[in-house]
């Protein structure tokens, strides 16, 4: 199934450089009708976006975090929800490996497959005949819209009163998409809810969810790559971080586009003259500067690990949550301070600060990335206190 040369890190980045101003000019769209527009969707699958996490034995590209970090930068300079979406459909796919091979055949057969899904067990499961029935819904399905696929997570009844939770895959079409997505950020990522009822899963399409985050599965023949080394929740810490650095270069971006606007009730005929604004870009290009070194640590953490096939301590994994939360806290502070800066003329929809802002503060609240969660983990880590979570 290859479909050709494997394209590089710096061909990947360059295509999608070059989609930056169709992204831009399709954010207001989206953001008005609550998902990505179809030329969007289109471009990316053409760029080869939706393989970069693909094994190369179904012709994908089998890319490093490293390149995910530095794509999704690029996506969300052109539009956050666009690469926040782009960079959630990496994730089940590289959780698509963990399956057997004729499920991943099954799968990636569809051509720029799309996948979606969440990992909070809000739905229910009970045993049938070759498989399982599947019902709940599930809300925050980013890009679920357009996805061929969605991963869930459903709670199974034990014997011993303990259920178990598992982890299924399950075709789009085989479930209800709830349009409940009217949010104040990441409105245009369609992060709508889907529900199942009595859906029928079969067993190979089936993992138990601790098996998958304590790595306890078997070797794929399809995942011998240095990309699929890596533990599940450190690969979902550095899939969507690049995101975060986007949207604050995005900030940079057009606000440097109005710095000739000029300052009401004063005289500076230009804001370039201000030393007040002197002092603002300042402070937000070094916060960009920190963005990048959290950003860029957590990257080559996950991919220096990948090569070496090393053990991932306790203290690899918390750091890795530590990263994402501290450089999503930074480009929401570097955002914010553009956004200070540009004026009451800013908070017109046409201007591209406010719907910046409005996503990053959205991504920060993410029960995963929020700061505060993420920070409080790490420190109980330094004082010496056991984790108060699985998702490490």
């Amino acid at each position: 199934m290859l479909t050709g040369a494997i394209p590089t890190r710096e061909q990947l980045v360059r295509r999608t450089s070059e989609l930056v101003p169709l992204l831009r000019k399709n954010a207001p769209w989206s953001e008005e009708h609550r998902r990505i527009h179809d030329e969007s969707i289109e471009a990316m699958a053409e760029a080869g976006i939706f393989q970069m996490r693909v094994p190369a034995l179904y012709g994908g590209y089998e890319c490093d975090a490293r390149t995910m970090v530095e794509v999704a930068t690029e996506l969300a300079r052109g539009d956050g929800a666009t690469a926040w979406t782009a960079s959630t459909y990496w994730i089940p796919s590289w959780m698509t490996v963990l399956f057997p091979e004729a499920v991943q055949q099954e799968i990636f057969s569809t051509p720029h497959v799309r996948m979606c899904g969440t990992l909070a067990p809000t739905g229910t499961a009970a045993r049938a005949a070759g498989g399982f029935l599947v019902n709940g819904k599930w809300s925050f399905v980013t890009g679920a819209p357009h996805a061929h696929w969605q991963e869930v997570t459903a709670l199974l009844p034990s014997d011993d009163g303990q259920p178990t939770t598992i982890m299924a895959l399950v075709p789009t079409k085989e479930l209800r998409i709830v349009d409940d997505w009217f949010t104040s950020g990441l409105a245009g990522s369609g992060s709508v809810s889907t529900v199942a009822e009595d859906v029928f899963v079969p067993a190979e399409r089936v993992l138990l969810l601790d098996e998958v985050l304590n790595g306890q599965l078997p070797a794929r023949a399809s995942a011998r790559s240095p990309i699929y080394r890596a533990p599940m929740l450190p690969v979902a810490s550095v899939s969507p971080v690049g995101t975060v650095l986007g949207l604050a270069r995005a900030a940079r971006e057009v606000f440097f586009d109005r710095l000739d606007r000029r300052i009401t009730y004063t005289t500076y005929p230009s804001q370039r003259e201000a030393p007040l604004t002197h002092l603002q870009v300042a402070e937000a290009a070094m916060k960009i500067d920190e963005t990048e070194f959290h950003v860029h640590r957590l990257a080559a953490l996950v991919d220096t690990k990948a090569i070496e096939d090393s053990e991932w301590t306790l203290e690899d994994k918390v750091t890795s949550r530590a990263d994402l939360g501290m450089a999503a806290r930074l480009a929401k502070e570097t955002v914010d301070l553009f956004a200070a800066a540009s004026g009451g003329s800013s908070i017109y929809r046409n201007v591209p600060i406010q719907r910046i802002q409005r996503d990053i503060q959205a991504i920060n609240l993410h029960a995963f990335i929020h700061p505060d969660t993420n920070a409080e983990l790490y420190g109980r880590y330094l004082c010496g206190l056991e984790p108060n979570t699985d998702y490490l």
